[in-house]
C-alpha cells in the first residue's frame, strides 16, 4: 500500500494543521469574529504581496479574478493586449472576447518567455486598456518576465499591467508596490495551500483611477462594491468562510517562514527536479524560462507521457499532470509549490525514475535521485 501523493501543479497538498482549523464549526460572516478574522488576513496578503494595496477575496476560482480584473478596467470596445504562451494565457484572450474587448494576442511558442520588446512596439503602435500575462504559466511550465513588462506598462497612464500570479504567489519574488503592478492574482489552490474556491487580487491606484470610469457589466465581481466592503473587514457577497479561516492560519505559517525562506525553498525545489531530469537523459519544455512552481519534461522518444502519469497513479498513488492540447502524451508535469520540501522531490523522482524503467527507458537508475539527494 501507497498513502496518496499529489505532486500536481494544482491543487496541491493542505497542511494538516490547517485542514484541522477549517473542520472546525463555521462562523457566521456577519460577525465580528469573523470581520477580525477578514482583518488578520488582510494584512497577511499585504505582507505577501509585497503592497499598501487593498487586496481583494473573491470566492471564485482564480479565472474568475482574472475575469474581474478585466472587466472591472474597461470598457465596451477597448482593446487589450495578451501573452498567450499556453492554455491560460490562451483564456484572457476568451475572456476579453466574451466582454467584446478587442484583443491583440502576442502568440508565444509554449516553452518560451514573452521578448518585452514585442510587448513595448505593441503598445507604441496602438492604446490598450491592459496588458495580460501570467507569472507563471502553468500548462508550459514559464515564466514570463514581469518586471521588464512591469517597467514597460508603467509609462503608460491609461493602460494597466494585469498578472495572473496564481502559481507565481509566494513562489517567486514579485513585488507589487516596487515594481508598480498594477492588478496581481492569487488562486487558493496553489502556493496558498488551501483547497480550490478562494481568489486574491492587489489593485494598485492607477487601477481604481480607470475603474471608476469603466463600463463593462459586473455585479458579483464589481471591485468598487469589494473595496468598499474589504475597507469595513468584510466581504459584498457571503464568503467562503472556511476557506478565509484557513487562509489566515496559511499565512501565519508563511510568515513563521519568511518570505526570503520560502522563496528560496521553491526554487531550490524547482532546480533539483530539472537537474534530475537533465541528469537521466529527460529533455526540458522550458529550459531557457522555467517555472519555479512546475516543471514540464518532455517524455522519452517513443513513450507516451500519458503512461507515466498513469503509472505513478496506478502503481504508487500518486498524482502527477500529463500535457495539454498539442503537449498531450508529449510531456509530463511535477508541482512544487506549496506544501513540498525536498524529501518530496526525492519521493517523486524515485517512482518517474521508477516508472521510466518499466515502460523500458535505458538511463542509470537513481542517477536523477541522487543529483536531489547531494541538495538534501
Amino acid at each position: 500500500m501507497y498513502k496518496y501523493r499529489l505532486m500536481a501543479p494544482g491543487p496541491t497538498p493542505i497542511p494538516a494543521e490547517v485542514a484541522n482549523i477549517m473542520a472546525n464549526p463555521i462562523r457566521h460572516h456577519r460577525t465580528p469574529g469573523f470581520e477580525e478574522v477578514v482583518k488578520e488576513v488582510k494584512v497577511g496578503l499585504k505582507w505577501l504581496y509585497q503592497t499598501q494595496n487593498e487586496v481583494i477575496l473573491f470566492s471564485s476560482s482564480g479565472s474568475g479574478a482574472m475575469e474581474a480584473s478585466l472587466v472591472n478596467v474597461s470598457s465596451p470596445g477597448d482593446r487589450v493586449l495578451v501573452i498567450n504562451g499556453g492554455k491560460f494565457g490562451e483564456r484572457f484572450g476568451k475572456i476579453a472576447k466574451a466582454h467584446q474587448l478587442e484583443a491583440d494576442i502576442i502568440d508565444v511558442t509554449w516553452g518560451h518567455g514573452v521578448s518585452p520588446s514585442v510587448i513595448q512596439e505593441k503598445l507604441e503602435q496602438n492604446e490598450y486598456r491592459a496588458v495580460c500575462v501570467q507569472a507563471s504559466e502553468t500548462s508550459s511550465a514559464v515564466e514570463h518576465p514581469i518586471k521588464e513588462i512591469a517597467d514597460i506598462v508603467k509609462k503608460y497612464d491609461q493602460t494597466v499591467l494585469i498578472v495572473d500570479a496564481i502559481t507565481a504567489l509566494g513562489v517567486i519574488n514579485l513585488p507589487v508596490d516596487e515594481w508598480q503592478i498594477d492588478f496581481m492574482i492569487g488562486g487558493s489552490q496553489k502556493a496558498l495551500m488551501l483547497p480550490p474556491g478562494l481568489a486574491t487580487i492587489s489593485v494598485s491606484e492607477k487601477a481604481w483611477g480607470l475603474i471608476d470610469k469603466a463600463t463593462c457589466p459586473r455585479f458579483y465581481f464589481d471591485l468598487l462594491a469589494e473595496k468598499k466592503a474589504i475597507q469595513k473587514n468584510t466581504t459584498a457577497w457571503t464568503p467562503a468562510v472556511s476557506l478565509v479561516v484557513g487562509l489566515k492560519e496559511v499565512l501565519k505559517i508563511m510568515q513563521d517562514e519568511g518570505l526570503p525562506q520560502m522563496l528560496e525553498r521553491h526554487a531550490k525545489m524547482a532546480s533539483s527536479i530539472r537537474n534530475a531530469a537533465q541528469a537521466i537523459g529527460l529533455k526540458l519544455l522550458s529550459p531557457e524560462a522555467p517555472s519555479t512552481a512546475v516543471t514540464a519534461i518532455y517524455s522519452p522518444e517513443g513513450i507516451d507521457s500519458g503512461k507515466i502519469v498513469a503509472g505513478l497513479r496506478n502503481h504508487f498513488n500518486m498524482t502527477i499532470a500529463n500535457g495539454q492540447d498539442d503537449y498531450k502524451g508529449k510531456i509530463f508535469r511535477i508541482g512544487h509549490l506549496g506544501y513540498y520540501d525536498m524529501l518530496d522531490m526525492a519521493t517523486v523522482w524515485s517512482a518517474v525514475e521508477k516508472q521510466l524503467s518499466e515502460l523500458g527507458y535505458q538511463f542509470e537508475l537513481g542517477k536523477g535521485v541522487a543529483e536531489i539527494i547531494k541538495n538534501l
